[in-house]
């Protein structure tokens, strides 16, 4: 080695890490306490750095605090009754769209579920059951008795009409969404929903009356078969266009002496249609 040689090795070896020592998980140290810096760790010491180093940044789509957060933002946007938070703080959105959208389950948005259909936002679909929860029915007993659901989509309105209700008869006329829909329940393990595959401008009769109806389509008027399967002291809501062609929120109560109904807010739903896709 040459003079020349010799005198650049010292400089190189000031520029290596102090002598170090094992801390007490076996992960080699500095005397300094800095970690060496190494080429390769062993594997259980990277599993326990990166465990260490590991901070929450959010919640998973699984716990109860992110849909208790979607309840606190519907109380915060006016829903009152807590019977209805509780329902919706209860099923679990995100497995009622698609994976992709997973993310902005429970944000207050409506997403797509495919066929031109949507799946409501949480705001819309609790204002409806709140209002559907305000009849005569419901007020009395504490449930919506036998509900009738006006398309079913992907199910989750059904799911959560489930937790306030004796049972949900659902009604969708697009099959590859029923299906979709059935698939949705059966994971959920819910029995208080049925579904059918059929035009639900027909409702659906063999399992009338209904002390509570609901529709999440909208038409021109309300047809005629729902209010023939509506139970006396039953309500039910539903958008309806206008002559001006805006949906708004319809309740119609029946009493003994007929039909009453009131007109609310402004909504945006998919039109009503008959038939069988």
């Amino acid at each position: 080695m040459t003079n020349r040689a010799a005198r650049k090795f010292p400089l190189q070896l000031d520029r290596l890490a102090p002598a170090s020592k094992a801390g007490v998980d076996g992960t080699p140290r500095e005397t300094s306490g800095r970690a060496l810096l190494r080429p390769q760790a062993p594997l259980m010491h990277v599993a326990s750095q990166a465990r260490q180093r590991a901070v929450p940044t959010g919640l998973g789509l699984d716990s109860a605090d992110v849909r208790e957060r979607m309840v606190s933002r519907l109380r915060t946007a006016g829903v009152r009754d807590e019977s209805v938070l509780a329902a919706m703080a209860s099923v679990p959105r995100h497995l009622f769209v698609d994976s992709g959208l997973v993310n902005q389950a429970y944000e207050d948005t409506s997403l797509p579920i495919g066929h031109g259909q949507t799946i409501s936002k949480p705001s819309v679909v609790a204002r409806m059951i709140e209002w559907l929860a305000g009849g005569a029915v419901a007020t009395q007993t504490g449930s919506l008795g036998q509900v009738l659901e006006i398309g079913t989509g992907c199910g989750y309105q059904a799911a959560v009409l489930a937790c306030l209700s004796r049972q949900v008869m659902s009604v969708e006329r697009i099959q590859p969404l029923h299906v979709k829909a059935r698939q949705h329940l059966s994971s959920l393990r819910e029995t208080r929903v049925r579904l059918v595959y059929g035009d639900g401008t027909l409702g659906h009769a063999p399992n009338a009356p209904y002390q509570s109806i609901i529709a999440a389509a909208g038409g021109d008027t309300v047809p005629q078969a729902w209010l023939d399967q509506l139970a006396v002291g039953g309500r039910l809501v539903a958008p309806v266009r206008t002559q001006g062609q805006q949906q708004m929120l319809v309740v119609i109560d029946r009493s003994e002496r007929g039909y009453t109904r009131s007109v609310h807010e402004s909504v945006h739903f998919v039109p009503l249609r008959s038939g069988l896709d």
